[in-house]
């Protein structure tokens, strides 16, 4: 799978995490298995002092292979349907882990 075949929203998610390198996502709105950008997520970013703090240089890419992490990430949104993420911890452009909340039905 790469990026070229992921949906617009999806391809928006992983270039903000890109950028992001790391940090976290709060409050990313996911409806009908797709990230939602409006509102606009809560975007924390970490900075390590004499270390490189800017994106991944895959950011800059069109296309590209996605890694596990990625695709574990897509597959779990695509199982939500529904929710909030409430907090996605990016690490490396990757994603590490994320706090849900989902519809209860």
């Amino acid at each position: 799978m790469t990026k070229s075949d992921l949906s617009p929203p999806k391809q928006q998610l992983i270039g903000l995490m890109q950028r992001i390198n790391f940090g976290c996502i709060e409050g990313l709105v996911v409806h009908d298995g797709d990230p939602v950008f409006a509102p606009s997520p809560r975007v924390i970013r970490e900075v390590k002092f004499c270390a490189e703090n800017g994106p991944r240089p895959e950011a800059a890419k069109q296309d590209f292979a996605l890694k596990k992490e990625v695709r574990d990430l897509l597959a779990r949104i695509e199982d939500l349907r529904n929710g909030t993420i409430l907090a996605l911890e990016v690490k490396h452009g990757l994603p590490f882990k994320m706090t849900l909340e989902e519809d209860a039905a």
